[in-house]
């Protein structure tokens, strides 16, 4: 069956309204019609299960016959503080991490950030296409949320953000040793909401690794090997989902 999402205020009671680029998809592309069956995502973990009540030139009404949980998220809330890296590396990072079922993803400016977005043009390009990657990526994964990118923000402000989480974690190659990153992996399911801090590609200075410490963010090893920015965040999705999937 074909699948959705919409925005909750586009349902009214047991009707739901598609519009925008879904319509033309709908009628001309699939040529649905009245009466067929279709999956609406709300976009907040529910799959509502429709019949089509009405094709207009710009909207698609659907009623609501059955609602269930998408069961396609995980127990916790992942926030991903990604450390900008070069070139078009935090596309792959975004499309993955949502695979792999990220919550959010927020671009990090970290001392060794090469990268910089200082036209405020540009970061809300590139911001709106690192987005239109994220809902690419929920919809082929059938998430039922699309993870939000949220805007560039300094380390400070990161670290900030991630003291209000149940618990935050930062990948350092002279963090102890792989069964403490077990241990810490075995507590996820006590923790509702997930911090990762993920380095560029010149990894972190040590005074940032202390900054998070102080603010009980806690270093743990992704093994011996030195991993790339766009490896690091994934490696340890991974293993998170294998802790916390149902």
């Amino acid at each position: 069956m074909h699948r959705f999402y919409v925005t909750p205020n586009q349902i009214n009671g047991n009707t739901v309204a598609i519009i925008g680029p879904d319509v033309n998809h709908i009628k001309n592309v699939l040529r649905m019609k009245q009466g067929e069956e279709i999956i609406i995502c709300n976009g907040q973990g529910k799959d509502c299960y429709c019949i089509i009540s009405r094709v207009s030139e710009g909207e698609i009404l659907a009623d609501i016959q059955n609602i269930q949980d998408t069961g396609t998220e995980l127990k916790a809330k992942i926030t991903l503080f990604q450390g900008l890296p070069k070139k078009d590396k935090m596309e792959l990072i975004i499309q993955k991490a949502v695979e792999l079922g990220v919550h959010e993803i927020v671009p990090v400016m970290t001392k060794r950030v090469v990268v910089k977005l200082e036209d405020k043009k540009k970061e809300e390009k590139k911001l709106e296409r690192w987005q239109a990657i994220a809902e690419g990526a929920a919809k082929q994964s059938k998430r039922g949320i699309i993870p939000k990118i949220l805007p560039v923000q300094s380390y400070q402000e990161a670290i900030k953000n991630a003291t209000n989480m149940g618990l935050s974690l930062i990948p350092y190659e002279n963090a102890m040793g792989m069964q403490y990153t077990k241990e810490i992996m075995d507590s996820l399911g006590q923790y509702n909401t997930i911090g990762i801090f993920i380095g560029p590609e010149g990894g972190f200075e040590e005074s940032e690794i202390e900054i998070a410490k102080e603010n009980h963010i806690i270093p743990i090893t992704l093994g011996r090997r030195i991993l790339r920015t766009e490896t690091a965040g994934l490696a340890i999705l991974s293993m998170m989902v294998l802790m916390l999937e149902e």
